[in-house]
């Protein structure tokens, strides 16, 4: 499952920010060839963002993503190419809404890949911006084995309709359809961008709103939302705690055949024991996890 608490924008059009991105404390970086990018400067840009992943490849424990532009435009093709290499991990997909989507989208992922001697499985990360993705949703998810996370687009949901994106209602009314949606796949969902920066106090609101309901992580526009949001997104001290005690249960439990048994007096079975195994994955790749989890011992 892709795990990251936090994935930093960085516009394709400005090289001078790419290694500043792949510096930053986020989890995973993603390079924008869509609205971060005037059309203009749509060819410079994919450019730009290969040879820095070329150059790069390999030298860096975070998540490469690149943002190319929708699977119906013309400038998919010549994105996916241009990006594809050893230093890319997962293809953000813009505007997904249907299964045949997905489908042409890993088409063309899997030829670029032969192309340029790919020896591992490019993943696929749908956005859900348009009203029709949104009901499409768990078709999307569960389209392709490539497809391992749903994230949220707020700004091209809502804008269009004038929904405001701060209505609690209407932001978590789609946040858990996409969660449920995700959840039926067996992949991960993350909460779209905040677009106002200085604003910490609504941004922590709404990304605690987002982990409540079971998001893994909260895409950032500036450097400045990261740390905020690594804190929110990293397990709690409680979690790894009890985290801790139902793998050691499940240990026992399995020596002695038990496919169900009591930690702490709450019953834990197959669906526990894979959140605790999650929540220790989270652990070895957290640096503020692993504090937390030494503060509990």
């Amino acid at each position: 499952m892709l795990r990251m608490r936090t994935k930093l924008f960085v516009p394709g059009s400005r090289p001078e920010l790419f290694s500043k991105a792949m510096l930053s404390a986020a989890d995973a970086v993603s390079f924008d060839l869509e609205d971060a990018v005037s059309l203009d400067r749509k060819s410079e840009a994919r450019q730009a963002v290969g040879a820095f992943l070329r150059e790069h490849r390999g030298g860096s424990e975070k998540i490469v993503i690149v943002r190319v532009n929708p699977v119906t435009s013309a400038l998919f093709a010549a994105d996916v190419a241009a990006v594809m290499g050893a230093g890319l991990d997962v293809i953000a997909l813009p505007k997904v809404e249907s299964r045949e989507d997905i489908k042409n989208a890993v088409a063309a992922i899997q030829s670029a890949e032969k192309v340029a001697g790919v020896g591992r499985r490019i993943e696929i990360l749908a956005t859900i911006e348009t009203p029709k993705g949104l009901r499409l949703a768990s078709e999307i998810a569960c389209a392709d084995p490539r497809v391992v996370g749903l994230q949220i687009g707020f700004v091209d949901l809502f804008l269009p309709y004038k929904i405001d994106h701060e209505d609690v209602v209407a932001s978590q009314s789609v946040r858990f359809a996409v969660r449920m949606a995700a959840a039926e796949a067996g992949i991960a969902a993350f909460d779209g961008a905040f677009l106002n920066v200085k604003d910490e106090p609504v941004l922590r609101a709404e990304a605690e709103r987002a982990r409540r309901i079971g998001y893994s992580g909260k895409s950032c526009i500036h450097p400045a939302q990261i740390s905020v949001l690594n804190e929110i997104f990293s397990p709690r001290a409680e979690e790894i705690a009890f985290a801790v005690k139902v793998l050691e249960a499940a240990a026992h439990a399995q020596a002695r055949s038990l496919g169900a048994f009591t930690v702490d007096g709450r019953m834990v079975d197959a669906p526990v024991i894979e959140s605790a195994r999650a929540v220790m994955a989270m652990v070895a790749k957290a640096p503020a996890a692993k504090k937390q989890s030494k503060d509990s011992e």
